[in-house]
């Protein structure tokens, strides 16, 4: 899914070590808890990949966990949630319709370096000795901390203590307590706080022309200083986009203890001097501030940082950690998942909601990358991952950050109508790839083609509508929202002479198939898009007809609706995963090595596109999005066939296959691809968590556990489960955010328990069996008999990464 004009056309190309020769780093060796990751040792060959895993944001601004002093790092990151520059996309062949622009994300100023001298030797963790180095990620309490033991090499010994966030509560603002003390001897003690811009990069973008573009991005506008205090304004040279950063430090020392502070067009500089005696302490608090915008003038956005730095510094380093911990404590009383029987996996789904979590929670009416906030993989993009894998969490567990992100697909509609009109359809077109709402994907057969994104977007909004019965959105957002994607398919499929409505020409979510007809996905999901345009419209008639709705519009999509074509095998009784694609050459497995893998690296496209191979779940994935529209016997066979030719050379597969196998009762199978979408990160299973984390596997561990083991189904907004344990989980629990009521589902052996919190009743079905729960009165039902089909196969060496514990 991330392409470039040399018909690169997958994600994890440009980031993936075999093809820039970096060194692969597998299980970093975290302990495993429950609440927290913890790192003992500092491993300088995995810095990069415990950068990403230890980065903090709340989905305005972004930090990587990079090391207070700034070196050594893997790979520099400070973002900002759509915060981009633009780059020229030239095409060795010119095509009409073609982006002419790219988008990437920008680094900008560095607020989190805090350097340290001790009696005028630089605390480096490559010099002197370092004694003792941990880190921490409280995901309960939203803080980082960092305690490190290390002798200069003079001899005098030093412990130092940080803890760093990215409040929750106060979007714009992040801050650091950083504490020094002398171990055994006095010490003269000098910490130099930074705002630094334009960090070098060291070649790290997979782009040269992203790379040129990003050499120096900000260009100086502004930079003052005052006492503990320093600001600095920067724009983007084509984007032109204005930025804003600040500084201001609370300090307690010694009497003599001095602070002085200075401004550069690139650096702002607060110096901290003090003698410290053998065991006292000398504690800097740095509060950072960042804003940005396309509109404002450098004084309104400097105005603002400032504003924003006065109300953290009012608040306090006190009460902001227990704004933190009071919004994390909300959150997880409403989202936390349980997993007994192994404490790696709860270990790593919390990671993983937790992650989900910071990428949206504050991004209002701003994007959520496929990397969120970690790291500069995948430039920063936005792709169907946010609507199909990302806003299904968010929409249960944080219902407001799923709500501003379909908001923000709204305030793009223009852009993607524009979009449309370029390629002569109706309606909204969404981008395959983008930052700011342009499509920016140079390879159309696996960007534009890929025309189910703008199903993804209303899907995501049916869903939100369901569940947060929010009728505000759904009037003017989410009407919105579904128009145009209906016109856009009413425009794109047409009836043939048959009766059918096609849908030709079309690449569905498996990127090695591209460009052909009637994908059974895309076509279910347009299906319903379709269907659910057409209700909301008739919901909402004054605020349809002021979006020009023509006479029987509406009634046109309910008749392509009711006459989709979905291809079926009659032969081998499965859905082809669109026409033909049964009767492609079978790819030649047997003598294809496991250095093979991934496939786009080392086979032609013109080889994958025309033969019976599969990079990620398509037909399956439409197993689970559209399981009403399949029988258990027709899913089964399904999932067997596409088993036996998937390899799984992307992330966003695992979840989705373990959510399949749970439904067939193959629980075994199901649990192993659990554990590959949850520990994706942790023990960077695709080799490049280097770049930040994989949000849309992250998102797929709840998946696992929610909608796998769980059993939840939210077809048309009915609540259904049919809950089940694989032998290895003796308990699971989950809450869900519903209707306004807070949902806890509790699966053991001997059953499944429905609580219910609010002031009404929620009407769900349990294994076919209706119920109503009553708030405080909860529900008992039996588990129902696992199906009995037949264990399916796995490509050879492409089976699921076993689970390998550490405990």
């Amino acid at each position: 899914m991330d392409e470039d004009d040399d018909l690169t056309t997958d994600r994890e190309q440009q980031h993936d070590p075999a093809a820039r020769g970096d060194s692969v780093v597998q299980n970093p060796g975290f302990e495993v808890d429950p609440w927290k990751v913890i790192e003992t040792e500092l491993n300088l060959d995995r810095l990069a990949q415990t950068e990403s895993v230890f980065a903090l944001g709340n989905g305005h601004i972004g930090l990587r966990g990079n090391l207070d002093e700034g070196e050594p790092y893997g790979l520099p990151g400070t973002y900002l949630n759509g915060f981009h520059e633009l780059h020229a996309m030239p095409y060795a062949e010119a095509g009409y319709g073609n982006p002419e622009s790219g988008q990437t994300v920008v680094n900008v100023t560095n607020g989190k370096i805090i350097r340290l001298l001790v009696d005028d030797e630089t605390f480096d963790v490559r010099y002197g000795t370092l004694r003792e180095h941990e880190r921490v990620l409280d995901m309960r309490r939203g803080l980082l901390h960092r305690c490190a033991v290390w002798e200069a090499p003079s001899g005098r010994a030093v412990r130092v203590k940080t803890t760093r966030l990215v409040s929750l509560a106060q979007r714009a603002v992040a801050a650091i307590s950083y504490e020094v003390e002398p171990l055994n001897d006095d010490a003269r003690l000098v910490v130099q706080s930074e705002l630094v811009a334009n960090e070098p990069l060291d070649g790290q973008a997979g782009d040269p022309r992203a790379a040129a573009a990003l050499e120096r991005p900000l260009k100086s506008e502004y930079a003052a200083h005052r006492e503990g205090i320093a600001w600095l304004v920067h724009t983007t040279t084509n984007s032109k986009l204005r930025m804003a950063a600040g500084m201001d430090h609370e300090v307690q020392g010694p009497e003599d203890t001095q602070v002085f502070a200075e401004s550069g067009e690139d650096i702002g500089r607060v110096i901290i001097a003090a003698d410290v005696p053998k065991g006292e302490k000398l504690r800097v608090v740095k509060f950072i501030g960042y804003g940005w915008s396309s509109r404002r003038s450098r004084a309104a956005l400097g105005d603002q940082v400032r504003a924003a730095l006065a109300e953290v510094r009012h608040t306090g380093w006190d009460r902001l950690v227990e704004e933190q911990e009071a919004y994390l404590e909300a959150f997880w009383d409403r989202a936390d998942v349980e997993v007994e029987g192994d404490d790696e996996l709860q270990q790593a789904v919390r990671f993983a909601l937790f992650h989900t979590l910071q990428a949206g929670a504050r991004a209002e009416v701003r994007a959520i990358p496929a990397k969120g906030l970690t790291g500069s993989g995948y430039d920063g993009h936005t792709f169907w991952d946010t609507e199909m894998f990302v806003l299904p969490v968010l929409s249960y567990t944080a219902p407001e950050a799923a709500r501003d992100a379909l908001r923000w697909r709204h305030k793009t509609m223009e852009r993607a109508k524009e979009r449309a009109r370029t390629l002569s359809l109706s309606g909204a077109a969404f981008p395959w790839r983008t930052i700011n709402g342009e499509e920016c994907s140079g390879y159309w057969p696996a960007g534009t083609a890929a025309f189910h994104i703008t199903a993804a977007v209303a899907d995501a909004v049916v869903r939100y509508q369901h569940v947060s019965e929010d009728e505000e959105f759904a009037r003017t957002t989410g009407l919105g929202l579904l128009v145009e994607s209906a016109r856009l398919w009413r425009s794109l499929g047409h009836f043939n002479g048959g009766g059918s409505f096609r849908i030709d020409g079309v690449t569905g979510p498996d990127e090695y198939s591209a460009v052909a007809d009637n994908n059974v996905y895309t076509n279910l999901m347009a299906e319903r898009n379709l269907r659910h345009a057409a209700a909301a419209v008739e919901r909402f008639p004054d605020e349809a007809a002021e979006l020009g709705l023509a006479e029987g519009e509406a009634a046109d999509w309910v008749a392509a609706a009711d006459a989709m074509l979905v291809p079926y095998d009659e032969e081998l009784g499965v859905h082809p995963q669109a026409e033909l694609f049964t009767r492609h050459q079978d790819w030649d497995f047997e003598n294809t090595s496991p250095d093979d893998y991934p496939m786009l690296l080392n086979f032609p496209y013109f080889d994958l596109y025309r033969k019976r191979v599969v990079k990620q779940a398509d037909l399956v994935l439409a197993l689970h999005q559209r399981g009403d529209a399949f029988t258990l016997e027709q899913k089964a066979r399904n999932f067997a066939y596409y088993e036996e030719i998937t390899v799984r050379d992307s992330s966003l597969s695992a979840c989705t296959q373990a959510v399949i196998a749970a439904e067939l009762g193959h629980m075994q199978l199901a649990y192993e691809y659990w554990c590959e979408a949850a520990l994706v990160d942790l023990d960077d299973l695709q080799h490049n968590s280097r770049d930040g984390l994989h949000m849309a596997s992250l998102a797929g561990a709840w998946i696992g556990a929610v909608c796998g083991f769980g059993g939840l189904r939210d077809y048309d907004g009915v609540l259904s489960f049919n809950p089940h344990l694989p032998e290895q989980i003796t308990r699971l629990s989950f809450r869900l955010c519903v209707r306004g009521r807070r949902l806890l589902v509790e699966v053991q052996r001997d059953g499944a328990t429905y609580s219910l919190r609010g002031e009404e009743p929620l009407q769900i079905v349990h294994n076919g069996e209706e119920l109503t729960i009553e708030p405080d009165q909860p529900v008992h039902r039996d588990l129902a008999p696992l199906p009995d089909f037949p264990t399916p196969r796995q490509v050879p060496g492409r089976e699921p990464s076993r689970h390998r514990g550490r405990a």
